[in-house]
């Protein structure tokens, strides 16, 4: 505390670090810089209550807090200095916003005198994000003033409660300093708040507010009349996945709806608690005669709508009545169809036990092609001993240590997950970026998500690892243990099964993007660890059980073109000859 009397720059950061630390705040994410000097110390003067790391590279640095924020569920500040550095948060914020992950930005400024008129490092750092944050402002000058102070921390409150409420997201804070940054004298008389300012009293009240609670609500009445519905369970990665499991199970099994589970569900994780489960949903609907056998009357979609192209051309075309189970206030409809959001989470569901009055043949026809089409899958892949991408999926679905945090890039590593990963009772944490669905900062998004928690692994293509390099730059801040599973095709498979394949020029260049990079070399140059992987039992010895600190990548290369021309010959076959 002595460092904040000093000068009023200092006292200012003091007020805003102990007032996150009283709310809960447990790490900042801290950029080097000259501007953002005054909360850089005071962070600092945190340690160790709150975890101050420092991180090179701005983008790196806001995609390492995103992933520590869906790690712990809490919110994670991020900081730089004036100028460019926060531009580069910028598509950190944007998937915050649309993966809901509270971050708390806080930017460094030049103070309004020095803007607009050339001065160095100066851009209008103003709305820098748009309309992504939950909410922004600009704090005022520092100031002494007791008023202010209290200003301060009440908005530094707000902030943090609006980073979680409604709706989690980020929340930007520009925060102007003029000189001195550092911690030395300024002419400000300060003397006084040894008297007038006592922390006990100021601070007290500050409490890091509960969750909202949702009253139990009673399920629609025209779910229980239904006897062709069923429970969508898409993308999500809820604080208590087990109980968020349960409660679909308990509602699957009351209506008697089969439960159709993205890959990056938690349900196919927890497969023995939903007995309706059906996992090869995207491959029994390329058998358009089974599409139209299945043909639902109602859909509840529980959280953001699956990856499946198959999935979402289906719903489309059979336009059944739909409900969107979220808490969150946005529109999770990109389909536009015949929808209720119903704002709860599924858990505050309140199920009445029915009377069926009819049969369940339709639940009936889902589990038996979920049981033909998934034991053709999991024949063709244990079959399988060529190094080829799509069994990479299927395999760490039943070889991972119990509740391992798991990081899937964007790309084909997701969409081979929601083909082929295979339900298991393993608890995998599952993370993924699928907000905006773009590979930045998609190896910084895994240590974000390792640090500090169970070993963890990382399943990426060779672009989305490339992409984030920089990214390796945490080695010497990150404690825990990450395997990166990497997948190199040598460059961007999913424009493999897009029809830009069949022209070429200008596909090679500008969509397959090749690199050819040795990836030994590359990990050699910052000092971790890399092995080739040359068969699956390999694989297998190396992923369970996995050490408990370091960094390491475990490299599978495989062709692109056969990848490609696999999958477009193999997707089709699983449940072509599936009668029902």
């Amino acid at each position: 505390m002595l460092i904040a009397f000093r000068n009023v720059n200092q006292l200012w950061a003091y007020i805003l670090t102990e007032t996150l630390k009283r709310l809960g705040l447990t790490c900042a994410v801290i950029c080097p810089g000259s501007r953002s000097t005054p909360l850089a110390v005071a962070f600092a003067q945190q340690v160790p209550d709150i975890e101050a790391i420092s991180i090179l590279d701005e983008r790196s640095a806001a995609f390492f807090a995103l992933g520590q924020a869906k790690a712990t569920g809490r919110p994670v500040a991020l900081l730089c200095t004036s100028g460019t550095a926060g531009a580069n948060f910028y598509p950190a914020v944007i998937e915050a916003s649309y993966s809901r992950v509270p971050l708390l930005v806080l930017t460094a400024d030049r103070p309004p005198e020095l803007r607009d008129c050339h001065s160095g490092q100066t851009v209008d750092q103003l709305r820098l994000y748009g309309n992504y944050p939950n909410w922004q402002t600009e704090l005022a000058l520092p100031s002494s003033d007791m008023g202010m102070l209290a200003y301060l921390r009440q908005t530094v409150i707000h902030s943090w409660e609006r980073a979680q409420t409604p709706t989690k997201g980020p929340v930007h804070l520009n925060i102007p300093f003029r000189d001195p940054l550092a911690p030395v004298p300024d002419g400000t008389d300060l003397s006084y708040l040894q008297s007038k300012f006592h922390p006990e009293d100021f601070f007290a009240g500050i409490i890091n507010p509960c969750p909202m609670t949702y009253a139990p609500c009673p399920m629609p009445k025209e779910w229980q009349q239904c006897d062709r519905g069923i429970i969508i369970a898409g993308v999500a990665q809820p604080s208590q996945p087990q109980e968020y499991c349960r409660a679909i199970a308990h509602l699957s099994q009351t209506l008697q709806w089969p439960v159709l589970a993205e890959g990056l569900s938690p349900v196919r994780n927890y497969a023995d608690l939903n007995p309706y489960l059906i996992s090869t949903y995207d491959l029994i609907l390329r058998n358009q005669q089974l599409a139209k056998q299945l043909s639902p009357e109602m859909v509840i979609q529980l959280g953001e709508m699956p990856t499946s192209k198959e999935l979402r051309n289906w719903i489309d075309a059979t336009q059944p009545r739909r409900w969107v189970i979220d808490p969150s206030d946005q529109n999770l409809d990109p389909l536009h169809g015949r929808t209720t959001h119903l704002r709860m989470s599924v858990e505050n569901i309140k199920t009445e036990e029915r009377n069926l009055s009819f049969s369940c043949d339709y639940l009936q026809q889902w589990g038996d092609a979920e049981a033909k089409v998934r034991l053709v899958v999991d024949q063709t892949m244990g079959k399988i001993d060529e190094i080829i991408e799509s069994k990479a999926a299927w395999l760490i679905a039943q070889i991972l240590p119990p509740e391992t945090p798991l990081f899937i890039a964007n790309s084909m590593p997701v969409r081979d997950v929601e083909f082929f990963w295979k339900p298991n009772n393993l608890g995998v944490r599952s993370h993924f970026n699928r907000g905006a669905n773009g590979i930045d900062g998609t190896l910084s998004t895994a240590f974000g998500i390792a640090h500090r928690q169970q070993s963890s692994v990382m399943l990426t293509g060779d672009l989305s690892l490339l992409h984030d390099t920089n990214g390796f730059l945490i080695r010497n801040k990150f404690i825990g243990h990450l395997t990166i599973v990497l997948i190199n095709n040598n460059g961007g498979g999913i424009f493999e099964m897009l029809p830009i394949t069949k022209f070429d020029p200008p596909f090679e260049e500008f969509f397959g993007t090749p690199q050819d990079i040795d990836f030994a070399q590359l990990c050699a140059t910052y000092n971790v660890q890399h092995e080739l992987i040359t068969s699956w039992q390999q694989l297998q010895q190396r992923l369970n059980p996995l050490p408990a600190m370091g960094i390491r990548v475990l490299e599978l290369q495989t062709n692109r073109k056969i990848d490609a021309k696999w999958r477009q010959e193999n997707l089709k076959k699983f449940a072509a000859d599936i009668t029902i």
